[in-house]
């Protein structure tokens, strides 16, 4: 296990950071999983306009999850969210970020 991966388990471990998850990929079935999440705001600019809107973003582990697609559910403290776009893996391919929309 690289050094990389150690540090990643470690902060998928600490309660602060990370919570449990479950994630249902559109015909499985369900798998706990630990995630951290994000939800901050987006400006996004559209020619001369900037337009804001809600986010949620969590980061999967790649070991746990290993290819998420647009479609899949994911549960966090009783909400339902489908994933939507594409997942994208971080530099070092053990991390997954995803874009939520509530279910």
């Amino acid at each position: 296990m690289s050094v990389f991966a150690a540090a990643i388990d470690n902060l998928f471990a600490d309660p602060n950071i990370a919570r449990d998850a479950t994630y249902i990929a559109d015909s499985g079935t369900p798998v706990l999983v630990r995630v951290v999440t994000r939800r901050a705001d987006e400006v996004t600019g559209f020619g001369d306009a900037r337009l804001w809107s809600e986010t949620t973003r969590i980061d999967l582990r790649v070991a746990e999850v290993p290819t998420p697609r647009p479609g899949d559910r994911v549960e966090i403290e009783g909400e339902a969210f489908l994933i939507q776009g594409e997942p994208v893996r971080d530099r070092e391919r053990l991390i997954w970020t995803v874009n939520l929309r509530p279910a």
